[in-house]
């Protein structure tokens, strides 16, 4: 089921068509931009900054329910602090310690 999910979020990530493609530069974005963005648009950023919080020997896994649960905790901070940079709120809330 892992392997699915994994392969369907890859193949949607392959999918886009090159014309859609933009750049996002994350350090200048902020909650509200973040809260703004369409479906799409957060489900990228979330699982890039899933990656990025890993681990450099953690297992190259995606845990949608962990991820769901960080998505419901920037939402929260991001809706009490739209004025917050993005990596920021983010080094808060998700940084290892």
């Amino acid at each position: 089921m892992k392997l699915f999910a994994g392969l369907t979020v890859a193949g949607a990530l392959l999918s886009c068509a090159p014309a859609m493609a933009e750049e996002r530069y994350l350090s200048s974005w902020t909650c509200k931009q973040f809260l703004a963005a369409g479906k799409e648009d957060v489900g990228v950023i979330l699982a890039w900054l899933d990656g990025y919080y890993k681990e450099e020997d953690e297992p190259p896994v995606i845990d949608t329910a962990a991820l769901v649960v960080k998505a419901k905790k920037l939402g929260q901070y991001c809706a009490e602090h739209p004025d917050s940079d993005l990596i920021s709120a983010t080094d808060k809330l998700f940084q290892k310690e």
